[in-house]
């Protein structure tokens, strides 16, 4: 049977991720999405007589009043005009198109989130909880695996601050390493180093030695490793148990996640004297303007200097 002809829509959008994915290493579910965002750009405009390649800037702001009747989030609109604004800026870099039509165009206003964080309190009852389960030695060896797991998970993850995606896929001989250092490959295939303290180095440790004791090999390419496509847990399965064991360690489920605790990693660090591009580097954003969603921790840690070390403060 004969493959369809592609569309001139279909092939200038083509074009863009295949940029995305060349030069920017954008993944998969990153092409999927904008793939998604750019389709429906398109059906709207198919919709009107236009095309990708004839688009205005009047067809873009009739699309974005088209999207607010359907009542999506000011977030969902931002992002799909960040995928038509980047489409038409890369047609007209590259000499596709004589304009860019979304340059002019401005997306919703929308306030970001303070995001959800844990005390360092809630962070060492979240951990004493996994270890209580790991130690306890008249626990079928299945249980403590798993709750040595969940300990090596955790420690490691409030440790150095790791994307869910980068702890699970950590290999395994990220637990071989001496030099208390990990080479992590984050977004982008960005490559950065972040430390590991002793806390996350022993929790390794006495993972690998209760695999060992339950007769699971030691030596795959996973440290996390299951029995699933991926080779190695999912992301899924991760956050699953880290609410199982909000409840015993006396937290709701809906206060934790693998997320919540990336958050803390960085908030605990600015209260605790860490400077802005440190902990930018440590979570490896590409944009400072990303860790800024962190300066609410700043902010308070400055009006506490004052409060207690300015000569004319209250006493």
């Amino acid at each position: 049977m004969p493959r369809r002809a592609k569309t001139p829509d279909l092939r200038l959008t083509d074009l863009f991720l295949d940029m995305l994915a060349a030069e920017r290493g954008a993944a998969a579910n990153t092409l999927i999405a904008y793939r998604g965002d750019l389709g429906d750009f398109a059906a709207h405009v198919g919709g009107t007589g236009a095309t990708v390649a004839t688009a205005t800037s009047d067809d873009i702001r009739a699309y974005l009043g088209a999207l607010a009747r359907r009542t999506l989030s000011a977030a969902s609109v931002a992002r799909k005009l960040s995928a038509i604004r980047q489409l038409y800026r890369f047609l007209y870099a590259e000499g596709h198109r004589g304009d860019d039509p979304g340059a002019a165009i401005e997306g919703p206003r929308r306030g970001r989130p303070l995001p959800k964080i844990l005390s360092i309190a809630d962070v060492d009852r979240l951990l004493a909880s996994a270890r209580r389960a790991m130690d306890d030695q008249s626990g079928p060896i299945g249980e403590r695996l798993r709750s040595a797991r969940m300990t090596c998970l955790l420690e490691v993850l409030y440790a150095t601050g790791l994307r869910v995606s980068e702890l699970i896929a950590l290999p395994a001989t990220a637990a071989h390493r001496g030099q208390g250092m990990l080479i992590v490959r984050g977004k982008g295939g960005r490559e950065r180093m972040v430390p590991l303290n002793e806390a996350s180095r022993c929790a390794m440790i006495d993972y690998l030695a209760l695999r060992a004791e339950a007769g699971r090999a030691v030596d795959g390419k996973w440290l996390f490793p299951s029995f699933g496509d991926s080779g190695h847990i999912t992301r899924q399965h991760f956050a699953r148990e880290l609410k199982a064991l909000a409840a015993p360690a006396g937290l709701r489920p809906d206060q934790v996640s693998p997320h919540v605790l990336r958050h803390a990693f960085a908030s605990h660090l600015l209260q605790n004297g860490a400077d802005l591009r440190s902990v930018q580097t440590l979570l490896g954003h590409a944009d400072i303007s990303t860790t800024q969603i962190y300066t609410h921790v700043l902010a308070e840690r400055l009006k506490s200097m004052v409060r207690d070390l300015h000569p004319l403060a209250d006493s």
